[in-house]
């Protein structure tokens, strides 16, 4: 029972941590074999000594060498793991860059209540570390959780900033007002015009749509962050005097399935404008200029960009 427990909290932590669309079958072996450096240094000292000698036979013995390499060694498991490990580390290192990064951008405010969170895990950490030696398990599985949990956090404080950005920077009610305007003169307008700002009036609703969706996430973002701060707060009052490490092991089960669905709700609101209505054959005229008038005209009249801006 406690193996089937761990191997679940793993699972749940393991969707916490970075994801790549690359598969690990996917990895070409062949051109990771004909990439390593001593191969290169191989074939330049055959070149070399081919030219020092004036014969191409170093070229053919050489030639024949790296087919038979190239043929056996990535085929060659110890490799392959080899392969897979400088995979892993190339892509946990970018990993650990973009989270860096992530740090750096968000507010003052932010990094502060990250660098609370993170001294409430190393509270977690030193009251798990003291647990007997048959208990381990727990710990390792805790220390996981704590991982993924830290950087879910921090993508989560990442988004809640980008959403106040948004918010700050946008003025709804200039929206709104240009919206009204649309709509009150449509009917006056000329039949071409009509159909400009049709276009105009259905990207404006979706720029409002957006805006408030974002006003709405924001709070399940901020909600998240601090229900997160609660309960790791909670685990770690509660692990001082441990007598059951599963139960908080479940407790930490429960926030991490929280915190994957609040990521997934920002995600969906991050793609549910992406299609953006086509005003490419659309212009001030209503027709859409030749490859011609385009060259001689600097490519015709276009509508405003600034009603086109979807971040």
């Amino acid at each position: 029972m406690s193996a089937a427990r761990a191997g679940k909290g793993s699972r749940e932590s393991e969707r916490l941590m970075p994801q790549d669309d690359s598969s690990r079958s996917d990895i070409n072996y062949v051109k990771e074999a004909a990439k390593l450096q001593y191969n290169w240094i191989t074939l330049a000292g055959m070149a070399g000594f081919a030219l020092v000698s004036g014969s191409a036979l170093p070229l053919l013995l050489g030639a024949g060498l790296e087919l038979i390499y190239l043929s056996l060694v990535p085929q060659n498991s110890r490799f392959q793991r080899l392969v897979r490990s400088w995979k892993y580390a190339d892509e946990k290192r970018q990993h650990d860059q973009r989270l860096n990064a992530m740090f750096q951008e968000i507010a003052p405010e932010m990094r502060l209540r990250y660098g609370d969170l993170n001294k409430i895990c190393n509270g977690i950490r030193d009251n798990y570390s003291r647990l007997s030696s048959t208990s381990q398990i727990f710990a390792q599985q805790m220390e996981d959780k704590l991982q993924g949990l830290l950087q879910a956090y921090l993508r989560l404080l990442h988004s809640a900033w980008q959403h106040r950005e948004y918010l700050r920077t946008t003025d709804l009610n200039a929206v709104q007002r240009e919206l009204s305007q649309l709509q009150k003169g449509q009917e006056s307008e000329a039949t071409k015009v009509q159909e400009i700002n049709r276009k105009r009036i259905e990207i404006l609703t979706k720029r409002i749509e957006k805006f408030k969706k974002i006003r709405e996430n924001c709070e399940v973002i901020d909600a998240q962050c601090a229900a997160v701060e609660d309960v790791l707060g909670l685990i770690r009052d509660q692990s001082v005097t441990m007598r059951d490490p599963q139960q908080l092991s479940d407790h930490l089960e429960d926030l991490v399935r929280d915190v994957e669905q609040t990521e997934e709700t920002v995600r969906e609101v991050e793609n549910i404008f992406e299609n953006v209505p086509d005003m490419s054959g659309i212009t001030a005229g209503g027709i859409a200029p030749m490859p011609s008038d385009s060259a001689s005209q600097g490519g015709g009249a276009s509508p405003r960009n600034r009603v086109r801006n979807q971040s």
